[in-house]
């Protein structure tokens, strides 16, 4: 089975190159920048490729060409300043992607969504893939996923003879993003050597409530939409469901109780001077994310996952304190070049969601 893979040097391309069984498909992997020619990027063709550039389609169509199916992994999620914008990796490329897919007579695209399309519900409910897929208003990164799911419902309509499967997962994790995440998450003024540390206070809202799932188990769901040729949603997630006193344990520390509202001001503050990384959005999103049951891919692809919420959120700090960045660019992001009253990453504000503006 021919499979090319678009993002395939991100957290859950590199983990889908790990899986077993991989070795027996021929792969090729799309990336803006090639990965090194180290476990587990070898053994296959790679084309590097930036999906959202105005050459790209060509480029795409011709890679795909022969192939089985397409996993669409590729998206900017928490990108520097000095990276493309969102909206041009994101939408344009996905178009970029699913008309290559067309013009190359793909017969099946699977493609990452996330629990982030969903319209919040009530903080405990747990929803479904029926549930309504609107977003968070004030989240780009949300409705970017929203304004995916909604396209790729246009496209089934529009390409009958083409299988579609999209995977809604919450957050992923996994040892190999612990720099990415950092890079993401942390200010690169505190040292990693706090992490782990039992008189670290880790500032979190007492509603607080996450769900993770390991890279690898999102791996194992792929591949099992790709041997059933399986098409439609599937929520993933791993039990149990973390709470805000268990996220601090983890992490070595102890929760510190401060109200969301004063902590979305201080990121605000903090990230529009370049003081730290973490937008407010994504605070915002992490209060009113839903909470989904994999219930769907457990029936329809004999799914579990094989590593649990805490095993999967432990294994990442204890990487994030002691441990190397990932095998790839992505997953061992440079520091970002610091300057006083300019973000080092992209504003998550859908007014901006294309720009590095300074709006909070």
């Amino acid at each position: 089975m021919k499979v090319v893979v678009t993002g395939a040097s991100g957290s859950v391309g590199t983990a889908l190159l790990r899986s077993p069984g991989i070795e027996h498909w021929e792969l090729t992997g799309i990336a803006r920048r090639r990965p090194p020619a180290r476990e587990p990027y070898t053994g296959m063709r790679w084309i590097g490729c930036d999906i959202g550039d105005p050459s790209a389609e060509s480029v795409l169509t011709e890679a795909f060409a022969g192939a089985s199916a397409v996993v669409h992994l590729a998206w900017a999620i928490h990108p520097h300043r000095t990276d493309p914008p969102m909206t041009r990796t994101n939408a344009i490329g996905t178009e970029h992607v699913l008309h290559a897919a067309t013009a190359a007579g793909v017969a099946q695209v699977v493609c990452a969504s996330s629990v982030a399309a969903y319209t919040p519900a009530d903080r405990w409910t747990h929803v479904d893939e029926n549930h309504p897929r609107t977003g968070l208003p004030g989240s780009a990164y949300s409705l970017g996923k929203a304004a995916l799911e909604t396209r790729l419902d246009e496209f089934e309509q529009q390409q009958p003879g083409i299988r579609v499967a999209r995977i809604r997962p919450c957050g992923i994790v996994q040892s190999d993003s612990a720099a990415e995440l950092r890079d993401w998450l942390l200010s690169p003024w505190l040292p990693r050597s706090v992490i782990g540390r039992r008189m670290l206070p880790i500032p979190l809202w007492k509603d607080l409530r996450l769900q993770l799932v390991h890279a690898a188990d999102v791996a194992t769901a792929i591949r099992a939409i790709l041997r059933d040729r399986a098409v439609g949603a599937f929520d993933l997630a791993a039990e149990p469901v973390l709470s805000a006193p268990t996220l601090a344990a983890l992490f070595g520390g102890f929760r510190a109780p401060v109200p969301r509202g004063l902590l979305t001001t201080g990121a605000g503050w903090s990230w529009r001077t370049g003081l730290q990384p973490l937008h407010p959005a994504w605070l915002e999103l992490a209060d009113r994310a839903c909470l989904v049951d994999a219930v769907r891919a457990t029936r329809e692809l004999g799914w579990q996952p094989e590593t649990d919420a805490v095993t999967a959120c432990r294994e990442l700090a204890s990487r994030i304190r002691t441990g190397p960045p990932g095998p790839s660019a992505p997953l061992a992001p440079p520091r970002p070049k610091f300057r006083l009253g300019r973000p080092t990453h992209q504003n998550q504000r859908p007014q901006h969601a294309g720009t590095a503006g300074t709006g909070g």
